[in-house]
C-alpha cells in the first residue's frame, strides 16, 4: 500500500529559535535532525498550533511582534468518509481550497494580543482547526508518553484497537437516559407532597373558571352593555326623537318628516326638463335612501333596548364574576383563558397517582437492565481485544530489541458500593460503577525481562522503555484495519533514552509504519534518520534557525555528525555512509 501524503508543507515565522523557515514533507518517513537548541521541536510546536493547541506568547521571538505558522494540507489521498467530513467542515466555515485543491491552515500568535486562526482564507476559532486536523494529524511527544500512564489514555488506546466506539456510544446514550430516569423518579418521590398540593390548586382554579365559563372578549362587551343600560331612558328618547324626525313615526306626530320633505323635493326637481336640476334630484334620491336606512336602524335599536332596567343588574352580576377571575389569574378574560389552557397542560404532566410513580419505576428498571447488558457487551469487547493487543505489542517490543519484555492489559470491573449514585446491578448480580466510559478499569502492565513481576506501566518502565512501548503500541494501532488514527503521524523524540540495536529497530519500525502513513519524526538518532525517505535538518546561523532538505554528501555529513560529532572526518563519513546504505537496502 502506498503511503499517504496529507501534510505537504509548513511555514514558520518568528517562533522560538526559528526566524523564518519552510519545510516540505513527502510521502513515507520524514526525519528532522539538528544540533540541540537549533529549533527542531519548534516544528512540532507549530503543528500543535495548527491543531488548535493553546498559544503561548512566550514562544514569539524577542525581535518580533508575532509568530506565524502556516500549514498546507492535501486531502486527495483520504478515504471518502474523511474527505466528506472535511468538505462539510470547510463549507460550514466558508473556507476555500487553494488552486491546487489543498487547504491552508494558519495560526498567528501575538506577543501582546490574542492568537488568531485561519482556515482556507477565513478567520475561524482555534477549535475549528482542531476539528479540521482531527483525523489528519496524530502528534506524539514526551508529554504523550506521560499521558500513556493515565488510565483514561490506556482505555482509549484499547478502545481504538477494539473498534469499540459504536458500543461505547450506545452505552453512553443508555446511561444518559438511565440517569435522567433516575433523577425523575427521585424528584417524583421527594416532591410527592408538593406536586399533589400543586395539582389540587390547579384543579380548584380550573373548576372555578369552568363554573363561570367566561367567553373571549366578554369583559369588554359587558362594559359597553352596562354603559348603555345605565343611560336607558336617555338613549331611548334620543333614538326615538331622531327616528321621528327622519320618518315621522309617532302617535302624536303631525309635522312633516325629513323623509316626506326629501321625497317632495326630489319629485319637484325630477319633473323638470333641466339637466342640472334632474342631477340634483338624483342626489336627493341617494340622500333619501340613506335617511330611510337610518330610520330603520334606529327602529331596530329601539326594539333591542330592554323594556326596563332589570337587565342592568344581571350584567353587573356577570361583570362581578369575571372580575373575580381577573383578580386571581390574569389582567383580562382572554388572559384568564390562556392561563386555564396552560394550567390544564401542566396538570396533565403532574401525574401524582401511584400508577404514575410505578410507571417511572418500571422505566428506570428497564433502562438499568438495558444499560447493564450494554456495559457487559462493551466489557466483553474490551476483554477480547485486550489479549490480542497485548500479544501484538509484546511482539513489537521483541522487534524493538526487547525480546524478554512482557506487556499486559488488565480489564477489571470497577466495583461500586451501596449508595453510590452510579451503582449498576449487572446480570451476574455484581454491583458495578457505571462511569461515562463503562464499568471497566483498564491498566497496562509491563515487565522488561521475563521472570520479573509485571507491574503497572507507570511503575515499571524507564524513559527509554516507555518510548518503545508507545511506539510499539502506535505501530500496532496504525497497522490494525480497525484503527482510525490520523493519516500523518508525528513523533517528537520518542526515541529518547534509546541507542544501539534498539535504535536500529525503532528506525525499521518507523519505516514500516511509513508504508501506510505519512510519518514525521524529530530524532537525535542516526540509526533512525538513516531510514528516512526525506531528511530535513534544522540549522542555526546568526542566532536564527532555518530548515533545509538534505541529500547526497550533505546527508552523509549530517549522519556522521549525529554519530559522534565526526561530520568532517573520513572515518565518520564512512561509518555514516555504511549506516545509510544498510538502512536503504533493508528489506523491512
Amino acid at each position: 500500500m502506498t503511503a499517504l501524503r496529507v501534510l505537504t508543507e509548513i511555514r514558520i515565522e518568528s517562533l522560538g529559535a526559528i526566524s523564518a523557515a519552510t519545510a516540505e514533507f513527502g510521502r513515507g518517513l520524514t526525519v528532522l535532525t539538528g544540533e540541540t537548541g537549533a529549533g527542531k521541536t519548534m516544528v512540532v510546536t507549530g503543528l500543535h498550533l495548527l491543531g488548535g493547541a493553546r498559544a503561548d506568547a512566550t514562544r514569539v521571538r524577542s525581535d518580533a511582534d508575532r509568530a506565524v505558522v502556516e500549514g498546507r494540507f492535501t486531502t486527495t489521498d483520504l478515504d471518502d468518509a474523511t474527505a466528506a467530513r472535511l468538505d462539510a467542515m470547510l463549507d460550514s466555515s466558508g473556507a476555500e481550497r487553494d488552486e491546487d485543491g489543498s487547504v491552508i491552515a494558519l495560526r498567528s500568535v501575538s506577543r501582546d494580543g490574542p492568537s488568531r486562526a485561519y482556515l482556507g482564507g477565513r478567520s475561524v476559532p482555534a477549535k475549528a482547526l482542531t476539528g479540521f486536523t482531527n483525523g489528519l494529524l496524530t502528534l506524539h511527544g514526551q508529554n504523550d508518553q506521560l499521558r500513556l500512564m493515565r488510565p483514561e489514555e490506556q482505555r482509549g488506546a484499547l478502545d481504538r484497537f477494539a473498534a469499540a466506539s459504536p458500543a461505547l456510544e450506545h452505552y453512553r446514550r443508555l446511561r444518559d437516559a438511565w440517569l435522567s430516569a433516575r433523577r425523575d423518579l427521585r424528584d417524583r418521590r421527594n416532591r410527592a407532597r408538593e406536586l399533589a398540593q400543586e395539582a389540587d390548586r390547579l384543579k380548584f382554579a380550573l373548576h372555578e373558571i369552568d363554573a363561570v365559563d367566561p367567553q373571549p372578549g366578554e369583559d369588554d362587551a359587558l362594559v359597553a352593555d352596562i354603559i348603555r343600560l345605565s343611560e336607558l331612558d336617555t338613549l331611548r328618547e334620543a333614538a326615538a326623537g331622531a327616528r321621528a324626525e327622519l320618518s315621522g313615526i309617532a302617535e302624536d306626530y303631525s309635522a312633516q318628516s325629513a323623509t316626506e320633505r326629501l321625497a317632495r323635493a326630489k319629485a319637484a326637481l325630477a319633473a323638470t326638463d333641466d339637466a342640472r336640476l334632474r342631477a340634483v334630484a338624483a342626489q336627493l334620491d341617494e340622500a333619501l335612501a340613506v335617511v330611510v336606512d337610518a330610520g330603520r336602524e334606529l327602529g331596530d335599536y329601539l326594539e333591542q333596548l330592554p323594556a326596563d332596567a332589570s337587565a342592568l343588574d344581571a350584567k353587573l352580576a356577570r361583570q362581578a364574576q369575571l372580575r373575580t377571575l381577573t383578580r386571581k389569574y390574569a389582567a383580562d378574560i382572554d388572559g384568564v383563558l390562556r392561563w386555564a389552557q396552560e394550567s390544564r397542560q401542566r396538570l396533565a404532566q403532574l401525574d401524582v397517582s401511584e400508577e404514575g410513580l410505578a410507571s417511572l419505576e418500571r422505566r428506570a428498571d428497564e433502562l438499568a437492565r438495558q444499560l447493564a447488558n450494554a456495559a457487559v457487551n462493551l466489557s466483553t469487547i474490551r476483554r477480547d481485544a485486550a489479549n490480542r493487543l497485548a500479544e501484538a505489542v509484546t511482539a513489537e517490543l521483541s522487534a524493538l530489541a526487547m525480546a524478554d519484555a512482557e506487556f499486559t492489559i488488565g480489564v477489571t470491573t470497577d466495583r461500586a458500593e451501596h449508595g453510590d449514585a452510579a451503582a449498576l446491578r449487572l446480570p451476574s448480580g455484581e454491583l458495578a460503577r457505571a462511569g461515562s466510559d463503562g464499568i471497566d478499569l483498564v491498566e497496562f502492565g509491563f515487565a522488561a525481562h521475563r521472570g520479573m513481576t509485571v507491574l503497572p506501566l507507570a511503575k515499571s518502565a524507564s524513559g527509554g522503555e516507555l518510548s518503545r512501548v508507545m511506539l510499539a503500541l502506535e505501530v500496532v494501532l496504525a497497522t490494525s484495519r480497525k484503527e482510525a488514527a490520523g493519516a500523518t503521524m508525528v513523533f517528537d523524540e520518542v526515541d529518547a533514552g534509546v541507542g544501539g540495536r534498539a535504535a536500529v529497530q525503532i528506525g525499521r519500525r518507523l519505516a514500516r509504519l511509513a508504508r501506510t502513513h505519512q510519518v514525521i519524526v524529530v530524532t537525535h538518532l542516526p540509526q533512525v534518520a538513516a531510514y528516512a525517505d526525506v531528511h530535513l535538518v534544522v540549522h542555526s546561523r546568526d542566532g536564527a534557525s532555518g530548515v533545509r532538505r538534505l541529500s547526497g554528501d550533505d546527508r552523509v555529513a549530517e549522519l556522521a555528525r549525529m554519530l559522534a560529532g565526526l561530520g568532517e572526518s573520513d572515518s565518520g563519513r564512512a561509518h555514516a555512509r555504511e549506516l545509510l546504505d544498510a538502512a536503504q537496502n533493508d528489506e523491512i
